[in-house]
């Protein structure tokens, strides 16, 4: 049972469904795991042993009730995801060890699919930051280089998918938040389409920014945890509602796109930033729109494996204008107050937390419902100029990944600046709505050590199909998933 973590999701699902093995072996294993790579790691908010013991044992006792193709399978919960008597504590030293009362939608989705948690994915503070280093727990590093950061805000789910401590698992992508450590930790992650997965029944934010989707080491992984995430259905109750899933499943689309045999497509590369000089925005602490060139060669390189499939790249413009820069900004601020903090407490709130807040105190309400207007706006624009595309490709982020500490170094103006420069594409899915799906496509060497750079397809609306057949087409022809990190 040693090497039970070199299984994919499905083929430990398949594994236990065949009485190779139990589900309480595979637990067991991911959780020995946990107890060492998670903590090196800082994958964890906390690990809850004995609930994912009593449920691997229930599984293993009334296996054909359950049907599915991730029965058994190991996975965590993101620490923003509200899960009934488990401490929830959203990344923060003020709301650490609370514990909510009710399920998340997606939490009862996941144990519906015969998926077992074995704890809560450690997030930064409320799931503000593009990196995962909350105030008194260590921080979440890539296995690949354990003193670089495994990015954020779903970082510690992706170092804990990256190990091998579980095959998959949920995150959630406010401005990049799953794309962000699918490339630094070298992982498939897909931000979905507003509204593809339920948010009830209290979470949401009301500008839809922020969406759950699935981190993985494969597209068939990621598409079956898509699957089980979205139910196999739209959700009419969501204020979003996209187009229903694909009839057989984002995993039947995945499986049966290996081939190549699909429709060819239209796609747009573009890997310059899109914006210029942010100054006046954000002070003098902003950073140049810089692009490592090992970022520009993963986004070049994946162009041209694509179009040696019979696809059509072609290079394209993509530029956001100061004032949906601007509007993105205000709504981040406002967005950063929607999670209560006694005033009393304020001052234990990291440095950057308690800038975002304050400027989000400063919004005025009508300056508030302008920058939602004007991010409408630009979403109209955006999707009218690649409404002839299939996809826009772009690198992930805009350097490989971080040291630890390099973000928060000299005081939180610099801080948010150096993460937009980080992430200089990833704000316009979550602005318009639109799919995205992260792959890990560039392996450069840095400083000596080879790295995972990501690279991202955003789609159109509804259209994640799509994105995952073009994800197993491009894995077919460049497989990644027997890449192993130092610490494997």
């Amino acid at each position: 049972m040693s090497d039970l973590h070199e299984l994919t999701a499905l083929e430990t699902a398949e594994a236990i469904r065949r009485g190779d093995v139990r589900v309480l072996d595979v637990v067991d294993h991911a959780l020995a795991r946990a107890e060492t790579l998670g903590t090196r790691l800082g994958a964890f908010a906390v690990v809850t042993p004995e609930l994912a013991r009593d449920a691997a044992r229930a599984l293993d006792e009334t296996r054909g009730d359950v049907a599915g193709p991730l029965v058994g399978v190991p996975t965590a919960i993101k620490d923003l995801t509200a899960t009934a008597g488990v401490p929830t504590g959203r990344g923060s030293v003020v709301t650490r060890g609370r514990v909510p009362d009710h399920d998340d939608d997606l939490v009862g989705l996941l144990r519906a699919a015969g998926t077992v948690s074995i704890g809560k994915s450690a997030v930064p503070e409320f799931g503000l930051p593009c990196y995962t280093e909350p105030d008194g727990a260590p921080p979440a590093v890539t296995p690949w280089d354990p003193s670089r950061s495994a990015g954020g805000s779903s970082g510690g789910a992706a170092a804990a998918v990256a190990a091998g401590v579980v095959p998959v698992a949920q995150g959630s992508d406010g401005g990049g938040s799953i794309r962000i450590p699918a490339s630094v930790c070298g992982l498939v992650g897909i931000k979905t389409t507003r509204g593809r997965i339920p948010a009830g029944p209290t979470g949401g934010d009301p500008a839809g920014l922020s969406v759950p989707g699935p981190l993985a080491r494969t597209v068939a992984d990621a598409a079956a945890l898509l699957d089980a995430l979205c139910g196999g259905r739209s959700w009419p109750g969501e204020p979003f509602v996209p187009a229903a899933p694909p009839a057989g499943g984002y995993l039947g689309v995945a499986r049966g796109a290996r081939g190549g045999s699909g429709p060819r497509r239209r796609i747009g590369l573009t890997a310059t930033p899109p914006y210029g000089d942010l100054s006046a925005l954000l002070g003098p602490e902003a950073a140049p729109a810089v692009v490592d060139p090992v970022c520009v060669a993963a986004a070049e390189d994946t162009a041209a494996v694509l179009a040696s499939l019979g696809h059509a790249v072609e290079p394209v413009e993509v530029r956001l204008s100061d004032e949906a820069i601007a509007a993105f900004v205000t709504l981040w601020a406002v967005l950063a107050l929607a999670d209560p903090v006694d005033p009393d407490d304020e001052e234990r709130l990291q440095p950057l937390t308690r800038l975002l807040r304050a400027r989000g105190r400063e919004v005025a309400p009508m300056a508030a419902l302008g920058a939602l207007h004007t991010v409408q706006v630009e979403t109209r624009r955006i999707v009218a100029a690649r409404a002839d595309l299939d996809a826009v490709l772009t690198p992930s982020v805009a350097m490989p990944p971080r040291p630890v500490g390099w973000f928060s170094a000299d005081g939180p103006e610099t801080d948010f600046a150096r993460q937009v420069a980080f992430t200089p594409w990833t704000a316009i899915a979550n602005m318009t709505g639109e799919p995205a799906i992260g792959l890990p496509l560039g392996w450069p060497e840095v400083e000596g050590t080879t790295l995972p750079v990501g690279v991202t397809l955003r789609g159109r609306r509804g259209e994640e199909d799509l994105l995952v057949a073009l994800g197993a087409e491009l894995e077919a022809a460049r497989p990644w998933a027997r890449r192993r990190p130092p610490v494997w």
